[in-house]
This record gives C-alpha cells, sequence and structure tokens, in this order.
C-alpha cells in the first residue's frame, strides 16, 4: 500500500470517528430531553394567552349574533319594545339566540366576564337574554314572526327549554335586571310536568322509537332543575334533579369502560353501545352543574360525586395523544372532536376547582385538552372541528362521517366555559416542566428532576 492510500484510509477513519463523536449518542447526551415533534403545542398555557383566545370568540360571536329586534316587513330597528303591535323577528345573525347551544353560550360568556374580570363578555348575554324577556312580556304571540322564538314560549322538546333556563337563572342571580321569572316559571313548567317520561320518571322521547332515552337530556334537564331548586330554595327540584342523573346512569353507564352510551330504547333486548364523545361532554358537565348547587347535606349528594368522579376516570383513558377526544370515544379512527373536548376540560378542570377529583392526577389532561382546543380556534375566533347537531344511530358510519362545520353553535359556549375555567385553575395553581412532563407543583417542595 502506497503513502497516497494509507493517507487516504487514515483521513476517512479519523472522519467516521468524528462524525460518531459528533452524533447525539446515549455516551455523549440527554436523550431524554431532546424535544419530540408534538402535533398540540406541550407548553404550561398562560391566562394572557387564553384570554386573547376568549377575546377571538366574543369578537366573533357579538358580530355575527343579533342583538336587536326588527319589523319583520320593513326590517327597521325596533326600539320601543312598548307598543308591541309590530310584526316582528330577530336581526340577521349566524346563530339562534334561543337555541340550547346558545343557553351554553351565554353561560359561557358570564363565567369568562368571571374569570377574566372584562364586562363585555356578561354584557353579550344580558343583553340578549333582556332582549328575549321584553318580547316575551311586549308581544303577542301573533306578532312574533321568528319560529324559534316561538319555541321558547311554547317548549316543544326539552332542546328549547333546559338550558335557556339555566342560563337566565345563572345571569339573574349575576345581577341581570331583567324579569326572567315568566320565562324559567314556563321552561321548568314543561320539564317537571309536560316533557315525556318512563313510568318511573325518567325524561324520555317517543324519538327515533318509542321510550327512548337520549344521554343528552341530562344536561337539557338536570341543570335547569339544580338552578330552579337553588333559585327557590324548592327541594322537590333537587330531587328531581338527583333521580334523573342516578337512573340515566343506570341504565347508560358502561361501568367497565367508564363512559356513556348515547341512546337507550326500553324495547330492544341489546342495547348496542355507541359511546357519543359530545353526549358524554353533556353528561359530565350535568353532573358538575348539579353538584355546583345541590346541598351537600342532600342524601343524592354522595351518589351524584361518585358517579361524576368515575366518569371522570373512564373519560381520560380515551384522551388522543393530541389532547382531543374522538368522535366515538372509544373507537380511535373515528374523527378527533372539537366540541366534546372543550366539554371535557371544563367540565373536569371545575371538577378539580371544586375539590371534586384530585388535581395533580387530572389537571395535566386538562391543560393539554385545553392546548388542543385553542388551537382550534382560527384567527377570525370561529371554532374548527365541531360535530353539527347529531341524532340517535345504531350503526357507526352515523356517528363517524356526521359533518363538522364552523357555524355549528355547540362548540361556542364549551370553548367559552372551558378557556374560563382553566384560567381559574392556572390562578389558584402553579405547573411546571419536570422531567419533560406537565405536572403540577407542590410549594415549598422541589420535585425536579435533575
Amino acid at each position: 500500500m502506497n503513502y497516497t492510500s494509507t493517507k487516504i484510509i487514515t483521513l476517512f477513519a479519523f472522519g467516521l470517528c468524528t462524525a460518531v463523536n459528533a452524533q447525539k449518542t446515549d455516551a455523549t447526551a440527554p436523550l431524554h430531553l431532546m424535544q419530540p415533534d408534538y402535533p398540540t403545542p406541550y407548553v404550561i398555557p398562560q391566562k394572557e394567552n387564553i384570554k386573547v383566545v376568549l377575546d377571538r370568540v366574543y369578537n366573533f360571536l357579538d358580530k355575527n349574533s343579533a342583538s336587536k329586534i326588527i319589523n319583520a316587513e320593513t326590517k327597521a330597528v325596533i326600539t320601543n319594545y312598548k307598543k308591541g303591535n309590530e310584526n316582528i323577528v330577530f336581526e340577521p345573525g349566524a346563530f339562534r339566540l334561543t337555541s340550547y347551544e346558545w343557553g351554553v353560550t351565554y353561560a359561557g360568556m358570564l363565567l369568562a366576564g368571571k374569570a377574566t374580570g372584562e364586562k363585555y363578555f356578561a354584557d353579550y348575554s344580558n343583553k340578549r337574554i333582556q332582549l328575549i324577556a321584553d318580547i316575551a312580556a311586549n308581544y303577542d304571540e301573533k306578532n312574533i314572526k321568528d319560529k324559534d322564538m316561538l319555541k321558547t314560549l311554547h317548549p316543544e322538546a326539552l332542546d328549547f327549554a333546559g338550558a335557556l333556563c339555566a342560563a337566565f337563572i345563572k345571569a339573574k342571580k349575576e345581577g341581570l335586571k331583567a324579569n326572567i321569572d315568566p320565562l324559567v316559571n314556563n321552561y321548568i313548567d314543561f320539564i317537571s310536568n309536560k316533557q315525556f317520561r318512563l313510568k318511573d320518571g325518567t325524561l324520555a322521547r317517543n324519538r327515533p322509537q318509542d321510550n327512548t332515552l337520549w344521554l343528552d337530556d341530562m344536561f337539557m334537564s338536570v341543570p335547569a332543575l339544580a338552578q330552579m331548586g337553588s333559585y327557590t330554595g324548592n327541594i322537590k327540584y333537587f330531587d328531581d334533579a338527583v333521580k334523573q342523573v342516578n337512573q340515566f346512569s343506570k341504565r347508560m353507564f358502561n361501568e367497565q369502560k367508564g363512559i356513556y352510551m348515547h341512546g337507550w330504547v326500553e324495547s330492544m333486548e341489546v342495547h348496542p353501545q355507541f359511546h357519543w364523545a359530545r353526549a358524554n361532554g353533556w353528561a359530565v358537565m350535568t353532573m358538575v352543574e348539579l353538584l355546583e348547587v345541590l346541598p351537600k347535606n342532600h342524601p343524592g349528594y354522595p351518589q351524584v360525586l361518585a358517579q361524576l368522579q368515575k366518569h371522570i376516570a373512564g373519560l381520560v383513558q380515551y384522551q388522543d395523544g393530541t389532547g382531543f377526544w374522538h368522535q366515538l370515544l372509544d373507537r380511535n379512527d373515528s374523527y378527533l372532536e372539537t366540541s366534546a373536548t372543550a366539554i371535557y376540560a371544563y367540565s373536569i378542570a371545575r371538577a378539580i376547582n371544586r375539590g371534586y377529583v384530585d388535581k395533580m392526577t387530572y389537571a395535566p389532561a386538562v391543560l393539554l385538552a385545553w392546548n388542543a382546543v385553542a388551537s382550534k380556534v382560527n384567527d377570525k375566533g370561529q371554532v374548527e372541528g365541531t360535530c353539527v347537531g347529531t341524532g340517535m344511530g345504531f350503526d357507526p358510519a352515523f356517528y363517524y362521517y356526521r359533518p363538522v362545520n364552523v357555524f355549528a353553535a355547540h362548540g361556542y359556549g364549551p370553548v367559552l366555559l372551558a378557556g374560563a375555567e382553566v384560567i381559574l385553575l392556572l390562578k389558584d395553581s402553579q405547573f411546571q416542566i419536570n422531567d419533560s412532563a406537565i405536572q403540577l407543583k407542590i410549594e415549598g417542595k422541589n420535585n425536579l428532576h435533575k
């Protein structure tokens, strides 16, 4: 071998060793500190950044939802409600002010106001609730040409009563001057006395089949009953609310999975289990809303608390690595859905903040969920990835292929609630990145990995 060949081989070997030495290996670098390629930002949310998201949602909704009534023929804005002799409709807007989804939105705005200290959030709700109360007080039904307003005056289903009733009472408790009593009394009369029930008193529907339980109806009824119990002091509303939670859960909760089926039909010998995410959201939200006002000495309080704890424990097992939950919770090939994820973020954060579940155990899942939800609020303030209104099905295709739309109203209230409650969680707690993971920081303790 000549000198030139030897030199080339030596240089090649030296370069190879240098490359190996420069490469990060177990021996040369702390590989556990390498930054993962997270699909959702893996950071501790900051209160001010959450408020930016809530402000975007507020601005979008304030611009795109009605706040006035107009003459149905001339389209002129009406400012003097006392005349009450014109045919009226709400001014054009992208969302219905008297839908159950907007009951959730009113509640979300109220909570956002509390969490941020910004009055304009509550003003959004109070202005529109006042408008609805003024219409009901001053206009004959023959002059109301808005079909959704008429459904509020004469509910045809729990959808047109429960969420609005609960939100209106919350607004009243927080200082709204409007006379909401005629409306809430009408709503609660429908829930208590007119909505169809099974023989044991469980609220039910006769669609899509006779004697059908919809998990959604826990939320369409129980928070209103609970708020009415708090508002009036009449324990019968608390009793009915607890009964509904217990009797829905007895039929629809899967103890092994820790989650609920969406629908239950009395006449079916076998009950197909489709664990639709948003319906499970309505269920978990129902329980935190009930516990918020249910007296602790009520005999049903321990039952509801235990059921909530079981449900939250079940839900967190199905959270995706992105922070979202799937449209069908236990089917990872169904799409990731925003509104359910936001409802879970709110409900679990509220459960932590109220001491119903352990903060150290569940807070990291909540923060991840919020980061996921925030990624779906676009620059316009629209919420992306929300499943549109959904009936009940007994085959997977029905749920797998439900469309998503930025005008699906179901996403906005939950996003407001989630952001507000996470702000409250962050005000009361400290978190840190410890050995690359988000952890609760315990005051006076130094558990950082070294």
